[in-house]
């Protein structure tokens, strides 16, 4: 469709996401090297145009490049490449994919533990109504945005005020990793509302160790979506991609105190 200053491959189907068609033909430029480290990439304006597509999809295209270290953007200058090749350590915001691992497998497990014998009605009744409005949702910034308050009120739900001040510290960038991933990995967002049931479904049982492995599951999906995109695999082999984030199994299921109830 677009020949992109003849360096580019053109745009796949309209079948495709139109931001990962932007952000996959960009990529590949940059990995083959059409771009090299220290050029300019066109403005918006002009991507949007030889693409046929919103600035606002070529803007988040351009976020999800410079999340995965290929591009920095400069102010008032424009965008420029920062790395012949995708970080394995992604940014969102303030902290890196690195560092929501270690912190989740960490605090987020034995959250879902504490909720389990911790939860009122109440706290039942909320979470039950964000799964209907999750699995419900279309729209990707609404559907983010209720992802986040999910788990800010399963923190809630563990009766420790502490839990959830450490999920809040995080939720911007929970929510720019949560955006990142629905735009670009495969039917996550309708894994993660079967992963979210499930953590919920121990909760209601009251059962700790249910609770510990649905959210054990639920972020070792988050990491492996996350190693697909910084790692594709590109053989067609259907190999899988090798991890984003290092594996540390010592967080993977944290011993889990006995909670008094409240």
């Amino acid at each position: 469709m677009v020949d992109l200053d003849s360096r580019t491959a053109r745009v796949p189907s309209r079948r495709v996401n139109a931001m990962e068609a932007v952000l996959s033909d960009l990529r590949g430029a940059i990995e083959r090297g059409d771009y090299e480290v220290g050029d300019k990439l066109p403005s918006e304006a002009e991507l949007g145009q030889r693409f046929e597509v919103s600035r606002s999809v070529v803007r988040e295209a351009l976020r999800a490049m410079q999340a995965l270290g290929l591009t920095a953007s400069r102010a008032g200058k424009g965008t420029y490449v920062a790395s012949p090749g995708a970080t394995e350590d992604p940014i969102f915001g303030a902290y890196s994919s690195r560092d929501l691992v270690e912190v989740r497998r960490h605090v987020e497990i034995p959250v879902a533990a504490y909720a389990a014998t911790r939860r009122t009605q109440d706290d039942l009744d909320l979470l039950e109504r964000l799964l209907v409005r999750l699995e419900r949702q279309t729209d990707t910034m609404a559907w983010v945005a209720l992802d986040t308050l999910f788990h800010i009120s399963i923190a809630q739900a563990a009766g420790n005020p502490v839990f959830r001040k450490v999920i809040e510290e995080i939720r911007d960038a929970l929510a720019r990793q949560s955006t990142f991933l629905d735009m670009l990995a495969r039917d996550r967002r309708e894994q993660s509302n079967r992963e979210h049931r499930a953590i919920v479904e121990a909760i209601v049982e009251r059962s700790e160790e249910g609770a510990v492995r649905a959210m054990t599951a639920h972020l070792e999906h988050v990491e492996s979506a996350l190693s697909t995109i910084v790692r594709p695999d590109r053989s067609g082999s259907g190999g899988e991609a090798r991890s984003a984030t290092p594996s540390c199994r010592c967080a993977a299921a944290p011993e889990i105190p006995q909670p008094a109830d409240r």
